[in-house]
């Protein structure tokens, strides 16, 4: 049966790829029934919302070392990660804290002799740190912050920690980027190409790492309410529905195994996971959720 043109621009966005969306955490993805013993994982933007939420799903799948990442302090999420996996009866991971610019090159490059000096490697590393500011009122340089963050950031993180990454079985960076990479939203210019532009990072990732097993891959976390609401266009509040957790319980689940078919793929977190996966041969054999020109 033919889609209608509501349908087919809706796929164009990424929605209804999977027949069943979600909004919230379901059985499937549940980081309690993963078991991520022995593994080390790097949260950025780790002090609250997302990266928080994400940092504690890990704990609950037994992850035993996770690092947490932030301009802001880290010392409650670090917290709140040890509460979670002993709620979850697992051992508390131990847990590295780095207060960090990771705009700036110096200070990530000590992060990472900090991590080096306690871990051989890390598995997992999650980019997740982001900054929101839209175009008509925005000042340039707070403008300009989005692509500091979300691009840069993302770089020196990938750049800095990419020896440790290497030495690892996992070898997996995921970065999160936004539905609105796909689609022009009044007020998000910033943001939504910024979050483009790291799709594009992720191929070339790939291109050049690829041969050394590194796997890179995009996670949307959908409409989720965090502190950078602020500069998100009022009249789209209401679009924002999805919880922290299910975004952070789909990110456990992705990373429980190394799926290489994910390469440079975009995966939004309202996909139902198993039906995602059942998409597997389909999405490989057309090269699906990849950025690119068609014609």
């Amino acid at each position: 049966m033919d889609m209608s043109s509501t349908e087919r621009g809706a796929r164009a966005h990424g929605y209804l790829f999977t027949e069943t969306e979600h909004n919230d955490t379901y059985a499937a993805i549940d980081p309690t029934k993963v078991n991520l013993s022995g593994k080390r994982v790097l949260v950025t933007g780790a002090s609250r919302g997302l990266g928080r939420e994400i940092a504690m799903s890990f704990a609950k799948s037994g992850a035993s070392g996770i690092a947490l990442l932030d301009l802001l302090d880290v010392a409650t999420t670090a917290g709140n990660v040890v509460e979670a996996a002993k709620e979850a009866g697992r051992p508390p991971p131990e847990v590295i804290q780095l207060t960090t610019d990771l705009t700036q090159f110096a200070l990530v490059q000590q992060a990472v002799d900090l991590v080096a000096s306690k871990w051989d490697t890390v598995d997992i590393l999650i980019n997740n740190a982001g900054s929101y500011e839209s175009l008509g009122s925005s000042e340039p340089e707070k403008w300009w912050r989005n692509f500091e963050v979300n691009v840069k950031g993302v770089y020196l993180m990938t750049r800095t920690f990419l020896p440790l990454l290497v030495k690892s079985k996992d070898k997996t960076i995921l970065v999160l980027s936004s539905v609105g990479a796909h689609h022009t939203l009044p007020g998000g210019s910033g943001y939504e190409t910024s979050k483009l532009a790291v799709l594009k990072l992720n191929s070339y990732l790939m291109a050049e790492y690829g041969h050394e097993g590194l796997l890179a891959y995009a996670v949307v976390p959908g409409g989720v309410k965090t502190d950078m609401i602020s500069g998100f266009p009022q009249q789209f509040h209401h679009l924002l529905s999805d919880t922290p957790r299910m975004v952070a319980d789909t990110i456990v689940f992705l990373t429980k195994e190394r799926r290489q078919w994910l390469a440079a793929r975009y995966v939004d977190s309202r996909w139902d996971m198993p039906e995602l996966l059942a998409k597997k041969d389909e999405i490989v054999e057309r090269d699906l959720l990849k950025i690119g020109l068609r014609i």
